[in-house]
């Protein structure tokens, strides 16, 4: 990196190669983590859409949200690789910061508003951060292989 000058293309394109894992790693954690926990806990008090009752429209919210989170923190670690350079310092502090910022906030105002329990956010939080560290460290091994010239 280094040139200071942002690439919209290798932007794009790095998102969505990393995009894949934190698909996958957010299904994983959702499937086999979040939602039996979240229907244990809503259990006889409201009806929560699990695995099995997912449909398409869930499916593509959960995408989009699935690479929202892969922009913010493809676009954090570009911002720490110019700032700092060093890939290690970088993919932590991009890591930790998407977490917090998206994850961390999501649990804070699920318990705080009755929706959730802290003993589920203190499972999810540290597998979606080890998640985004490794989004993290694949988006910073695709932006030195994926050079885009000036055009």
């Amino acid at each position: 990196m280094g040139n200071k000058t942002f690439s919209l293309k290798q932007f794009v394109i790095v998102t969505l190669i990393t995009s894949i894992w934190i698909h996958v790693g957010e299904v994983a954690r959702a499937f086999f983590v979040a939602f039996p926990r979240m229907a244990a806990f809503f259990e006889g008090k409201l009806q929560i859409v699990g695995a099995d009752q997912m449909q398409i429209s869930h499916a593509i919210i959960w995408g989009l949200w699935d690479t929202i989170l892969t922009a913010v923190l493809v676009f954090i670690l570009w911002l720490c690789l110019e700032v700092f350079g060093d890939k290690t310092k970088s993919i932590l502090i991009s890591g930790t910061t998407t977490a917090l910022a998206t994850i961390g906030i999501f649990w804070i105002a699920a318990v705080n508003s009755g929706l959730g329990e802290w003993s589920t956010a203190f499972v999810l939080f540290p597998l979606a951060w080890i998640e985004l560290l490794i989004g993290a460290w694949i988006a910073s091994k695709l932006f030195s292989k994926v050079a885009i010239p000036n055009a």
